[in-house]
């Protein structure tokens, strides 16, 4: 489920940035092409993202650092070779031998190998939930990105539509002032505004831009590869806070299973050292021969041990420091998963204002703009109203619009961060918390 609801997030948030991989992007999408955010082109973007992100990358090769260090853990000791001569008189050198070799093993004893390779595999289960939750983070960046990239797609749309309504009303006016049907002050009103709106569009332009570059980073492509114009998805049903969505979180959230394999590690570090109080036992062979003829003079067998007891003080601080850690690892699960708690919360509440606030632009602000846009068309072609009045209409509709993108662009990021805190992973994840995105009204657009 984890993987699930992950997956979604990032896959209703890319949507629309179907691109090239590092280098040289086979078959870019032309940027004049338009895509909306689906579950479907996300997904893809994501498994992008764990390819070719150097965080992810490096996180892989963490463990598989982590993969090789269990493989490495010895079960026996390398064995000790000795080899050495003795000084004495012809007599005890014939005697005794004045050439000594042998071998020395320590014995695998008390399970103190077994804990060391407990020890490696759960630095190995710690480090692939590192990589899980890099790429968890990463795949909510990237779902955010495309969400503030089809948001600023959305205002370059609207400033385009804006300078054509505005350019051909100067136009309008210019020769209405010619005729003497419009005053010098009108025509002047629209120039400014023209001029302004010229400003706030390469200013928009560019934004979009550095939103591109945002994401071609994360993908680890080309900083200016091309992106096709992303769409945002229809506004997303309401999401309800309850204990099941709270217990979703804590039982799948990234870095909560992460916390879980530290404490698993720390307490694994805690019975190896209690371990390392028992002595090493080592058996070695020691031989004799006499340099003289080469002859075998004496063999002895030998049990060696250490004596863990003079450093039982040591031992004990051993102890007490790796008993603090895990300690401190459940302490730091603890507040984490009471953050958790807290951030389900604050998600839903902020999901629930971001969606009342784009019903209200979509469903009342934009209607009455257009009306009052309307309107106001009409009294200023009967001379009823000046045009400052047709002025305002047209901006309080451009502002009605752009404030319904934000506030869609606002819901679907902060459920992405939802989806990374409950642990899920797909559009199948977000029926699970109903959180799909509504089917548009018939007749009921964007206000275009």
């Amino acid at each position: 489920m984890k993987t699930l609801v992950t997956v979604w997030l990032v896959a209703f948030s890319a949507a629309t940035l179907a691109q090239t991989p590092a280098g040289d992007p086979p078959n870019p999408v032309p940027p004049t092409s338009r895509v909306q955010l689906t579950a479907a082109y996300i997904n893809r973007l994501a498994e992008e993202l764990r390819t070719n992100n150097p965080t992810l990358q490096a996180a892989r090769e963490r463990t598989n650092a982590a993969v090789a260090n269990v493989n490495a853990v010895r079960t026996w000791e390398d064995p000790k070779a000795m080899l050495g001569g003795m000084l004495a008189r012809q007599q005890l050198s014939m005697d005794d031998g004045d050439i000594m070799y042998g071998l020395e093993q320590k014995l695998p004893l008390f399970g103190k190998e077994k804990l060391a390779r407990r020890v490696a595999r759960a630095e190995l289960s710690t480090e692939a939930a590192n990589a899980e939750y890099q790429f968890q983070v990463l795949r909510r960046e990237l779902a955010k990105a495309a969400f503030r990239t089809a948001l600023a797609d959305e205002q370059v749309t609207i400033d385009q539509q804006d300078l054509a309504w505005l350019e051909t009303t100067t136009r309008t006016m210019e020769g209405k002032n010619r005729a003497g049907e419009a005053t010098l002050l009108e025509v002047l009103q629209l120039q400014n505004e023209l001029a302004k709106r010229t400003t706030q569009a390469q200013t928009d332009a560019d934004r979009l831009g550095h939103e591109r570059v945002s994401l071609n980073r994360l993908l680890n492509r080309q900083l200016l590869a091309p992106w096709p114009v992303m769409e945002l998805p229809a506004v997303a049903r309401p999401v309800r806070f309850n204990a099941a969505l709270v217990d979703l979180a804590l039982k799948h959230e990234p870095k909560v299973l992460m916390l879980r394999q530290q404490i698993k590690q720390a307490e694994a570090a805690l019975d190896l050292t209690r371990r390392q109080r028992y002595p090493d036992i080592s058996a070695g062979l020691e031989a004799r021969n006499y340099s003289g003829d080469g002859s075998f003079r004496q063999g002895v067998l030998a049990v060696s041990m250490s004596l863990p007891w003079v450093n039982a003080g040591k031992y004990r601080n051993d102890i007490q420091r790796d008993t603090a850690k895990v300690k401190a690892a459940e302490l730091d699960l603890a507040d984490y998963e009471l953050s958790v708690r807290e951030e389900v919360h604050q998600l839903v509440v902020k999901i629930d204002a971001a969606r009342r606030e784009a019903l209200l632009y979509r469903d009342e602000v934009i209607p009455r703009s257009q009306s009052a846009l309307e309107s106001s068309r009409s009294g200023w072609m009967a001379n009823r109203s000046t045009f400052r009045d047709v002025l305002d209409a047209r901006r309080m509709l451009r502002e009605g619009r752009l404030m319904y993108s934000r506030a869609v662009a606002e819901q679907y990021q902060m459920l992405s961060e939802l989806v990374l805190c409950c642990g899920l992973g797909d559009l199948e994840a977000l029926q699970m918390i109903g959180a799909t995105p509504e089917v548009q009204p018939e007749g009921r657009s964007n206000a275009k």
